[in-house]
C-alpha cells in the first residue's frame, strides 16, 4: 500500500517544465523553416509555372530561415530571337522581382568582362566577397554594392543539363556578412532550385521557340496537343499573301549578307504591323509571307487593311535607301483548313484551301496590273471598304473557272 503524508504538491513542483528563451524559439522556428523550404522545393511547386515567382519565394523563404538577404539576382540564358537572356533582380521588401532582357552582345562588353559573372560562367566555381571593406575591389560591381549598403556577396553557377550554365547571386547587409550556416544552407538548396528552374525554363524555351517559328496561336494549339497529322479545324479568315519584288535580281547581283539584310528589313516592314493589328503570320516562303486574321476576332478585315497600309507607309519612308523595299500583296476572305499537314515525321501547322490559293493568285496578278495591293470583291464586301479601293473589273486567274472581281487598294 502506498501511503502519502504531508501536504499536497503541484505537478509543477515534481516536474520542472523549462520555458524556451526567445532566442531558442527563434532558432526552433528557423529550423522548421529550413525543413519546410526543402520540402517546398521538392514537393510544393507543381502548380507554379513561372521561374521568377519561384525565385521570389525562394528569397522570402531564405529570410524566414534566418538569412539576412538584402538582394539577389538570377541570370538565365533563354535563347530568344531578340535577346540572349533575362536578368531577374529581387531586393528585400519587393513583392515581385524586376525582369530585364539581356542583349546578345553583353558578353563582349566591358561591364561583363570585369564582373564576377564571367568568372562563375567560365569556371563553374562559387565566388564569395566581403564587401563592407573599402575598395577598390577586383570587380567594380562590389564597390557599387558596398555603396548600396550590402556587406557580403556570393555567386554560384546554376547548372542545367546539356552543359547549360546560368547564374544566381545573393547579397546581405548584415554587419558581419553571411554566417557560415547561411552559405551552407544556400549550397544545400541550390541543386533542388536548379532542377525546379530547369523544368520551367525548358517549358518557356519550348513556348518561345514555337511562337518564333509557327506563331502564337499555332504554338498554343501544338502545346495543347494538336500534333497529329491531319488534325485541324475549318475557320473563316481574312488572308494576305505578300511577295518581295525583284528578289531574283537582288539575290543574283548582291552579296549573301546584303540579301539577308534586305529580306530581314522587308519582313520587319510587313510583319510588325501584322502582329500589331492582331494577325498571325503562318509562314515565310523565301521572299513571301502568308498571314491570316481569323474572322472570329472583332474587325478582322479592317485590322488587316490597317496592317497593310502601315506596311506600305513604312516601305515608302525608305524609298531613297540603297535598296527600296517593293512588294505585292493579295488579299481575300473565306474558309480555310487550319491544322497539321506534312509527312509522318515533319509537320507544318498552316492553312490551305481555295481561299488561300485565290489570295496567292491575286498577289501574282499585282505584277500584271501594276498595282501593289489587289483585293477580291468578296473581301471588299466583307470589310465594307469599297471607298478605300478602286474596282478593276473581273479577271480570270489560274486554277479557277470563273473570273473574279478585283479591286486595287489605295495605298
Amino acid at each position: 500500500m502506498l501511503v502519502t503524508t504531508g501536504s499536497r504538491r503541484n505537478v509543477g513542483d515534481l516536474y520542472h517544465v523549462a520555458t524556451p528563451t526567445s532566442e531558442e524559439a527563434v532558432m526552433s522556428s528557423q529550423r522548421r523553416s529550413r525543413t519546410a523550404l526543402l520540402k517546398w522545393l521538392s514537393e510544393g511547386l507543381r502548380e507554379e509555372q513561372q521561374a521568377e515567382r519561384i525565385f521570389v519565394q525562394l528569397c522570402e523563404r531564405l529570410i524566414a530561415c534566418g538569412i539576412d538577404l538584402s538582394r539577389s539576382t538570377l541570370h538565365f540564358r533563354v535563347h530568344h530571337p531578340q535577346w540572349l537572356g533575362t536578368r531577374i533582380v529581387w531586393a528585400r521588401g519587393q513583392e515581385d522581382a524586376f525582369v530585364h532582357t539581356v542583349a546578345y552582345d553583353v558578353e563582349a562588353t566591358d561591364v561583363f568582362l570585369r564582373s564576377p559573372f564571367r568568372l562563375v560562367i567560365a569556371t563553374g566555381r562559387e565566388v564569395r566577397q566581403k564587401i563592407q571593406i573599402c575598395g577598390p575591389h577586383v570587380f567594380p560591381v562590389y564597390d557599387e554594392l558596398r555603396q548600396q549598403g550590402h556587406t557580403d556577396y556570393a555567386a554560384w553557377p546554376l547548372d542545367h543539363t546539356q552543359g547549360r550554365r546560368h547564374l544566381i547571386t545573393f547579397a546581405t547587409d548584415r554587419k558581419e556578412g553571411f554566417k557560415d550556416s547561411d552559405i551552407a544552407l544556400i549550397r544545400q538548396v541550390l541543386p533542388l532550385f536548379s532542377l525546379v528552374t530547369e523544368i520551367r525554363l525548358k517549358n518557356q524555351l519550348a513556348r518561345t521557340l514555337l511562337q518564333t517559328y509557327v506563331g502564337p496561336h499555332a504554338s498554343e494549339q501544338i502545346l495543347d496537343g494538336a500534333t497529329t497529322r491531319g488534325s485541324g479545324v475549318t475557320v473563316s479568315a481574312a488572308i494576305m499573301i505578300c511577295d518581295l519584288r525583284n528578289f531574283t535580281e537582288l539575290s543574283g547581283r548582291r552579296q549573301r549578307d546584303h540579301v539577308i539584310d534586305v529580306l530581314n528589313d522587308y519582313f520587319d516592314i510587313v510583319a510588325e504591323p501584322i502582329e500589331k493589328f492582331g494577325g498571325e503570320i503562318l509562314k515565310f516562303i523565301g521572299d513571301g509571307l502568308l498571314a491570316v486574321f481569323p474572322l472570329d476576332r472583332p474587325d478582322a478585315c479592317q485590322r488587316l487593311l490597317g496592317s497593310v497600309k502601315e506596311a506600305y507607309e513604312a516601305a515608302a519612308s525608305r524609298a531613297a535607301s540603297a535598296y527600296p523595299i517593293k512588294f505585292g500583296t493579295g488579299i481575300h476572305v473565306g474558309e480555310v483548313m487550319y491544322g497539321n499537314i506534312g509527312s509522318k515525321r515533319r509537320l507544318d501547322f498552316t492553312v490551305i484551301g481555295p481561299a488561300v490559293n485565290l489570295a496567292s493568285r491575286l498577289e501574282s496578278l499585282t505584277k500584271d496590273l501594276r498595282r501593289p495591293v489587289l483585293v477580291s470583291g468578296e473581301f471588299v464586301a466583307a470589310a465594307g471598304c469599297a471607298a478605300q479601293t478602286e474596282c478593276l473589273g473581273f479577271h480570270s486567274v489560274k486554277g479557277f473557272d470563273d473570273p473574279f472581281e478585283v479591286h486595287a487598294l489605295k495605298v
